[in-house]
């Protein structure tokens, strides 16, 4: 178990040491306060804000319909359903399968509903796209967690006279962790996915104004600029890794400071 804790650690250091020396030497203000100017991807004057930007667009907005979709969703498997509902069996299976799925896939699948609508790349698109990427792991990580919740549990809320709806609030609080731990792994997938808002949101130099326009996202930033021959501009590449990083590090040690909150006031 140690030798397989220090293979882990040393993967994971490797990646962030090789990210963060090459980015960090580089990485200005500039770069994360200014959009590209002309000439950026053969090494002039500029930066990626527009790239940080519309990664929160989509991860927001994706992260807003997600949790609209399956916190009901839940509910419904583990409060209306029965426990041995072949119906539940049969989701809860569909939900796995979708997990699993890679990210090109559902952007195929995301494209191919925007041409039948007449929707163009833009950042409706990579909302669309992310927000069927994410639903599955959303539904599924609460899941098991709410599985979890003692039935006498529920069966007591029902005795003092709690109706199906009331009973939701008794799930809500036990499973708030799971729900904080859900968002942030999705928020992690979301905004490190490239594969899919390369078909859906596109790509522009400039922030988006509506949801009709195209969406940059970093982590296409990072793979135009690596795929241009010029060290300057792959340097710029690691930068954005750099911030990439540091986001989803801010947003995961946030999470834990929500679980741990919520786990105080957790009915026991």
């Amino acid at each position: 178990m140690m030798l397989s804790l220090i293979i882990v650690a040393g993967f994971v250091v490797s990646v962030l040491w090789s990210i963060f020396s090459k980015g960090l030497p580089v990485l200005s203000w500039d770069m994360v306060s200014s959009l590209p100017g002309s000439g950026f991807y053969i090494g002039k004057e500029g930066g990626f804000l527009n790239a940080i930007v519309g990664s929160l667009y989509i991860v927001t907005g994706a992260t807003i319909i997600g949790l609209a979709v399956s916190i009901p969703v839940v509910f419904y498997l583990n409060v209306y359903l029965k426990s041995s509902s072949r119906f539940g069996y049969i989701a809860r299976l569909a939900f796995d399968v979708l997990f699993g799925i890679p990210s090109i896939v559902y952007g195929a699948f995301a494209f191919t509903i925007m041409v039948a609508m007449g929707i163009k790349a833009s950042l409706l698109g990579g909302i669309i796209v992310e927000s069927l990427l994410i639903i599955p792991i959303l539904i599924r990580s609460m899941d098991e967690v709410a599985r979890t919740i003692p039935k006498d549990l529920l069966e007591a809320a029902y005795s003092l006279g709690a109706t199906k709806i009331e009973t939701i609030g008794v799930v809500v609080r036990q499973i708030a962790p799971a729900i904080a731990t859900a968002t942030l792994l999705s928020i992690g997938r979301a905004m490190g996915d490239a594969a899919g808002v390369m078909f859906t949101a596109g790509f522009t130099d400039f922030i988006p104004e509506s949801l009709d326009d195209k969406c940059a996202t970093l982590p296409l930033s990072v793979f135009f600029q690596l795929s241009v021959p010029q060290i300057e501009v792959q340097n710029r590449a690691y930068a954005a890794a750099v911030v990439l990083t540091i986001i989803v590090l801010i947003l995961s040690l946030s999470g834990r400071l929500l679980m741990r909150y919520f786990s105080k006031n957790r009915i026991a």
